[in-house]
């Protein structure tokens, strides 16, 4: 029997509550999480829906699959979590069909972007689940952020994270 090295996962319950507590007048609506995680080696990010047998996978997108676009290595700076996020968005929106209605940032410049209503459908929201990371400033989690919001989903968040973000301005 291969005993392995069991990881312990811890979870802040306080904060999960939270993130997948939907209001009730919403009725079976799920209330979606970009749940980021950041390896040695990898980014993982996912749009996940908790329900009552668990939580499930919408779309998901790593780190490593960037060698498959021409990036050989470094799966885990920056650029690759923001490629990450971008990645992500696109396969969602995709995926539920709003891909020519939410086509995000079309040059990427680095500038503040919000996605705003268009058409009948409203964008798709997430909300940022970190997880036990540090949410310092410049952290490549807001990388896997900013490539998410640049491809066209709409999640909540100020731009005071970001790495080229300066207080005096």
């Amino acid at each position: 029997s291969g005993a392995g090295a069991s990881a312990k996962v811890t979870v802040t319950y306080y904060a999960r509550r939270r993130l997948i507590q939907q209001d009730k007048n919403k009725y079976s609506t799920p209330k979606y999480r970009l749940v980021v995680r950041i390896t040695n080696r990898d980014v993982i990010a996912q749009i996940v829906y908790a329900r009552i047998s668990g939580d499930f996978v919408l779309e998901s997108a790593y780190g490593h699959e960037l060698a498959n676009f021409g990036l050989k290595v470094g799966h885990s700076n920056y650029a690759a979590c923001y490629a990450t996020g971008l990645l992500l968005a696109r396969r969602v929106l995709t995926k539920l069909g709003m891909d020519q209605d939410y086509q995000g940032v079309t040059a990427a410049d680095g500038a503040e972007y919000h996605v705003e209503a268009d058409g009948e459908r409203s964008p798709f929201r997430a909300y940022l689940d970190i997880g036990l990371a540090r949410a310092t400033t410049g952290a490549n989690i807001f990388g896997v952020l900013k490539g998410a919001v640049d491809g066209g989903l709409d999640i909540p968040h100020k731009c005071k994270r970001f790495p080229d973000y300066n207080a005096e301005e």
